[in-house]
């Protein structure tokens, strides 16, 4: 422990050497200033796979169907749908009144095109998230029609996220992420790298009378002491992601007030067990040294160390609560002793590895704890730091040995393991392939009766948590942090910042 504290006191020092920022500005109140994590990667839905990029999405796409705090289907631009009675076609009626923000109509044929493109588009991540679907038809300019290879227990939960927002067709055939056209309440201007992405109100949204700012600045600061003073200064109206670090302080703060939700995903570490050639080291090669990383973590330290203890161990992908958790695989406790036997039986002492971090003082923090955790087994941890974006290109290239990643969570269990332990799955970046994983959440995914699907995900976690493609951590509780007078900010365990209703007293 006393290492551990040692390394938690020298990284909150090293916070004191912050960025300078600007003193505060007059705003406007037409304008509303948003603190992000990372700066997103592309802005195409089909595309991007960041959490910070699925809160800008929020602002310019409209999708399918949206889902309420309480995690229930609500209508968006479709109104309502229904599924036939063998599962095999999904029909959807759709909104007659929404338009895209070049002033194309939004209708039947244009969503037909956005599924189609998401399926089929060669660097699309959604193809997995809509394998399903076989053809798309739209009878009517207000009826789009689905048909299925197989019946698909998970398709309406995808289609309340990016594989459900639709941008306007006479858009594909440019540059998408330099200039998104969509449906969405709020229009792109701008984007400055690594700083700001700037949106304005769509004055013609289906509905424009719930959005009280004409403009939308996201702002891109990985520092949290530095996005927190942002705050306080002025400069910003809400951050997400806030530190737990910073949550008493907060709170404390007469000028802000702080909500906070457990969202429904993972944060752990993922393995590169096929891509390429940084996966032939010990690590990637041998479950007994994955196993002996996971049995080298305690994952109640973790949270008491980085994180005030407010975040959850976990080793599971699915959320505390949530009724696809099983208590087979509880959260092991610590075991030196085993971890290094483990890799005497491997045929090691030691091994060297290298860690993928994102570069804000939270994450290198984390990267330092699990290094002098692992230290203590033989596993001696190389930290790598590069901001979010170039991160995920990496890990998508193969270029990484193991990369400390979450998933910010989805409604539907198949949204937070398919894509990552599928072979050829859209988020696999480890490349992890075993044919019985695949069979089982295959079918899953076919499967409507919780129960009967609960069992399929256990199999499938009896051999995902012996050969550790991804080492589960914690549950992150989101904490948003917003300046007393912002007012209707609805908190959802998605972690995503609904606009509609937002507004200064």
């Amino acid at each position: 422990m006393t290492l551990l504290r040692t390394l938690a006191t020298a990284s909150v020092l090293a916070l004191a050497a912050l960025h300078s920022f600007s003193p505060a500005k007059a705003q406007t109140p037409s304008t509303l200033r948003i603190g992000l994590q990372e700066d997103p990667d592309m802005l195409d839905p089909h595309k991007a796979r960041t959490f910070v990029g699925r809160i800008v999405f929020m602002g310019l796409c409209d999708r399918l169907v949206d889902i309420t705090p309480e995690l229930k289907l609500v209508p968006r631009l479709a109104t309502s749908w229904a599924f036939s009675a063998d599962g095999l076609t999904l029909t959807m009626k759709l909104r007659t009144d929404a338009k895209f923000h070049d002033g194309e109509r939004f209708d039947a044929a244009a969503a037909k095109a956005n599924i189609e493109r998401a399926k089929t588009l060669p660097e699309s991540l959604r193809k997995s998230e809509l394998s399903s679907v076989d053809t798309v038809e739209a009878p009517d300019p207000a009826t789009l029609v689905m048909k299925l290879k197989r019946p698909d227990a998970t398709l309406l939960a995808a289609l309340t996220d990016r594989a459900g927002m639709m941008l306007s067709p006479k858009s594909f055939s440019g540059d998408v992420s330099a200039k998104p056209i969509c449906s969405g309440p709020y229009k792109f201007v701008e984007r400055v790298q690594n700083d700001r992405i700037v949106l304005e109100k769509f004055k013609e949204h289906w509905e424009a009378d719930k959005y009280n700012f004409d403009r939308i600045i996201y702002r891109a600061i990985p520092d949290t002491t530095v996005r927190l003073a942002n705050l306080r200064s002025g400069e910003l109206d809400m951050l997400e992601r806030l530190a737990p670090t910073d949550v008493k302080s907060a709170k404390a703060d007469s000028s802000l007030k702080v909500e906070s939700i457990a969202n429904l995903g993972y944060q752990g570490i993922t393995i590169n067990t096929r891509n390429g050639d940084a996966a032939k080291q010990p690590m990637g090669q041998d479950k007994r040294v994955r196993q002996a990383l996971s049995l080298a973590i305690d994952r109640k330290v973790l949270s008491q160390v980085v994180f005030e203890g407010l975040y959850e161990p976990m080793n599971q992908p699915f959320n505390p609560g949530n009724f696809y958790l099983s208590s087979d695989f509880p959260v092991p406790e610590r075991d030196v002793a085993k971890a290094k036997a483990l890799l005497k039986a491997a045929g090691h002492e030691k091994v060297s590895v290298e860690l993928f971090v994102t570069n804000n003082p939270v994450d290198n923090q984390l990267g330092q704890v699990l290094q002098a955790m692992a230290q203590e087994a033989g596993i001696d941890i190389q930290i790598r730091s590069t901001e979010f974006a170039s991160q995920l290109r990496d890990q998508q290239q193969g270029k990484f040995q193991m990369s400390r990643i979450g998933w910010s969570g989805r409604i539907d269990p198949d949204g937070n393991i398919h894509p990552f332990v599928t072979t050829g799955g859209g988020q696999n970046d480890g490349k992890y392939s075993n044919p019985e994983v695949d069979r089982l959440l295959n079918q899953a995914r076919t499967v409507y009766d919780p129960a009967e699907r609960k069992k399929l995900y256990d199999a499938a976690q009896k051999i995902l948590q012996d050969e550790l493609p991804i080492v589960y951590l914690y549950n992150q509780t989101v904490f948003f942090a917003l300046r007393k007078n912002l007012d209707g900010f609805v908190i959802n365990p998605d972690g995503m910042i609904r606009l509609a209703g937002l507004k200064r007293s």
